[in-house]
């Protein structure tokens, strides 16, 4: 038998008065009739006999349908409580601006009622003047009216499809979920994910729902509305990622035979945006710094007399259909948190090209905190975006850093010179998604819009920021406090000191006050010269750290870009890290990177600072890895065993020294091979089968079949229709010492995608001769 597993919505108010913990009291008496009334109707009460104890309530619970605050005049009402009930209407529509708010005061309270007052709450609530039954009903209606406006236009006709309760003969074949349930297997898989998802995922054949490949109906409406939270003049959402946004974009824009300049530091779906669209690309060089993090491209690269210099001695000039580029596209922020004056970027940019595509995967967020501002592609109104701008372009992954499930992202555009047409975008867009598509997807992307709307996009971004700081200068702290002691620990990758607004003196970054570090972009720029980032040639103010994307910089690296003596490499301690349920975004040879988002806690960053203490007690002593990483001692017992993690971590650092893999890494990243096909064409052959996989030993000289993308940072060193150099070239040498890393310690090699792997030895496809 199918049970009923939907979850219904259950309906809750929060009621804030201290006569709750005196029912005997006149007062108690008619707040408690209240709280029973409102139970009798099936709505959930929720409690607080102080505004402190309220305010912790709605922080906590974004459930709340609406809220009653007492706001009565008697003995102990002083200012100070005036205050506090006055912190709290701000606390509350500072995240959230519909919620009812209801006061319940007596006819004394009414002096109190300032013209700020009346505007943060919506109704009054006279206990003693009215029946309870009548003050429950107007509660009551509240709360309907919120609830009605509380979804976006999506999901408010995605549930009211699912109280139909429509018998489907269409797909898909599960049928709602109950063909799961006639097999053992789709039981648990059934129970696990709950009925609503089966009901949800639905055919097209529901026109009420609308249409992705159309933009209409309630599919369209959303696509607006998420437009309009983003400052978009149209918005897409995407059911791909932002590959496949990245794709829709490329192809819509580029055609075959026109020159395209793309961010070298790019994503792997530009390059197969280039096969997809047969374009030439023009790179556009990034910096790098000692650690290995790609920085940013210097403004001289995008000034249109060196993208003429770039183009004029393209090898593959000759392919080109006219002279001039026709799209540029530029990731921002960088993985590692790394953020361009995007204003800027465009008015270099738009001296060359019509149409500019800044990759933002993973900085969907930016628009809604001020500490952002002038960083993002879709900046202020969209009506201020004249037509003699170059036509701008966002790709954003709703599900990375907000809150979406994964696939979901948008593609927004503001419209200016050379805007591709509705119509032909779409094209381009319906060849990148699906005909059949998740409708829960495109809930959670509407969703995830809807949670950046109105006063909550600030407030959720400023506790991302708050949260992000706060560990950041514990860990910094730290750091310092071992220093004094002439011992080491981990640091925050930032400035390590920032100038103080009040005095103009440097402070330390650990000694800092907060609210200037989460609300002052001036403390995360990168000026030129400094140290602690690294990238020669910057000009003031180009770039800007994002403190969200915390890099732990582990011991080991000069200032000087020299190795020294002994340290600690990163994918020890990402091991160690993952073996205590501690998982990074990305891990490179002196770095670990932790991604906060609007889920991280106190609790979640709170204990990383416990595990990175716990990694210094067991590496100062030497702990056996059969102890503290006993997964990998498994793995590989003939290489690891007897060893502990400090002899690990000092023959790993010896070999990264030896082998000089930074600098090779460096070297492959920082020149360019020479392009001898075009992408397209290149692909093309690869899959016609007139391409051989061969060894790395063989690969010199040869033209490559196939992108050749390290992980980490997943920046491609050679792309389709590129020569792979001479066998001591920088790109060959690369991989063959990635190849010797990962034969020299079995349960940390390197991902390279593109290559195959053959008893530990890379193999990658090259264009028959």
């Amino acid at each position: 038998m199918l049970e009923r597993t939907i979850k219904l919505q259950k309906l809750e108010v929060l009621i804030i008065d201290e006569e709750l913990a005196v029912p005997k009291s006149v007062g108690g008496r008619a707040v408690r009739a209240l709280a029973d009334e409102l139970t009798s109707r099936d709505i959930e009460v929720v409690e607080a006999a102080s505004y402190h104890d309220g305010r912790s309530v709605f922080l906590s619970d974004a459930s709340i349908d609406a809220i009653l605050i007492d706001w009565t005049t008697r003995e102990g009402k002083d200012k100070k409580s005036r205050a506090e009930a006055l912190d709290l209407l701000r606390t509350i529509r500072s995240r959230n601006a519909t919620v009812p708010i209801m006061l319940m005061a007596d006819q004394a309270a009414r002096d109190d009622l300032t013209v700020e007052v009346m505007q943060l709450t919506d109704e009054y609530v006279w206990l003693h003047a009215d029946t309870i039954p009548f003050i429950a009903s107007r509660v009551m209606a509240a709360i309907q009216r919120y609830q009605r406006n509380i979804l976006p236009p999506f999901n408010r006709a995605l549930l009211s499809y699912m109280n139909l309760a429509e018998y489907s003969w269409a797909a898909p074949g599960h049928q709602g979920g109950v063909a799961f349930t006639k097999t053992p297997a789709g039981r648990i898989f059934f129970d696990f994910f709950g009925e609503n998802l089966f009901r949800a995922d639905t055919g097209i054949e529901r026109g009420g729902l609308g249409s992705l490949l159309e933009h209409s109906g309630p599919i369209g409406e959303a696509e607006a509305y998420a437009a309009r939270v983003f400052g978009a003049h149209r918005s897409y959402s995407g059911l791909t990622g932002t590959s496949g946004a990245n794709r829709t974009i490329f192809a819509a824009a580029v055609g075959d035979g026109q020159f395209a300049l793309c961010d070298r530091n790019c994503h792997k779906s530009i390059e197969q945006g280039l096969i997809l669209s047969g374009g030439i690309p023009a790179f556009l060089v990034p910096t790098r710094n000692r650690y290995g993090i790609i920085g940013p491209i210097l403004p001289e690269e995008f000034e249109p007399k060196a993208i003429r210099a770039k183009l004029a001695a393209h090898p593959l000039r000759s392919h080109a259909v006219k002279p001039d580029p026709v799209y540029a596209v530029v990731t921002n922020s960088t993985y590692d948190g790394l953020c361009y004056d995007s204003a800027h970027v465009e008015a270099l940019l738009g001296k060359t090209v019509d149409r500019i595509h800044l990759d933002e995967a993973w900085f969907g967020y930016a628009r809604f905190n001020p500490i952002y501002e002038n960083r993002f592609a879709m900046r202020g109104d969209p009506k201020a975006h004249k037509e003699s701008d170059p036509t701008v372009f966002s790709t954003q992954s709703t599900h990375k850093l907000l809150a979406a499930l994964s696939q979901s992202s948008y593609i927004h555009i503001r419209d200016g010179r050379n805007p591709i047409e509705h119509s032909r975008f779409n094209v381009s867009y319906m060849a990148q998604t699906t005909t059949s598509p998740l409708y829960a997807l495109i809930a959670s992307n509407e969703i995830g819009a809807s949670m950046m709307d109105g006063p909550s996009g600030k407030a959720l971004t400023d506790e991302v920021i708050e949260e992000a700081v706060s560990f950041r200068q514990t860990l910094a702290r730290a750091h310092r406090e071992f220093a004094r002691k002439k011992d080491w620990f981990f640091w925050p990758w930032n400035a390590p000191k920032v100038k103080d607004p009040k005095t103009g003196k440097n402070v330390t970054f650990a000694d800092a006050d907060l609210q200037q570090l989460i609300t002052d972009p001036e403390c995360w720029v990168l000026h030129p010269g400094e140290k602690w980032h690294g990238f020669d040639g910057l000009p003031d103010g180009w770039c800007m750290l994002d403190p969200i994307k915390v890099g732990i910089v582990c011991p080991g690296m000069g200032d000087d870009g020299e190795m020294q003596a002994s340290g600690i490499p990163a994918p020890v301690l990402s091991a160690y890290l993952h073996h205590f349920g501690n998982i990074p975004s990305r891990t490179t040879d002196h770095m670990v990177l932790c991604l906060f988002s609007i889920g991280i806690t106190k609790g979640k960053w709170g204990t990383l600072m416990s595990v990175l203490l716990d990694f210094k007690d067991d590496y100062d002593a030497n702990r056996p890895l059969v102890e503290c990483l006993p997964d990998l001692v498994a793995e590989a017992p003939r290489v690891y065993g007897g060893m502990g993690l400090r002899d690990l971590a000092d023959k790993m650092f010896r070999h990264m020294k030896e082998s000089r893999a930074g600098q090779l890494q460096a070297q492959a990243f920082c020149v360019l091979p020479e392009p001898q096909m075009l992408p397209r064409r290149a692909n093309g052959m690869l899959m016609a089968g007139e391409a051989e996989l061969l060894p790395v030993e063989e690969l010199a000289n040869r033209v490559a079949g196939v992108g050749i993308i390290p992980y980490p940072p997943g920046i491609p060193i050679v792309l389709p229709g590129e020569n792979f150099g001479p066998a001591d070239g920088p790109w060959l040498s690369y991989i063959r010492a990635l190849e010797d890393w990962g034969q020299t310690f079995p349960g940390f090699e390197k991902e390279v995608e593109g290559t195959v792997v053959v008893d530990g030895a890379y193999q990658a496809w090259a264009i028959k001769e």
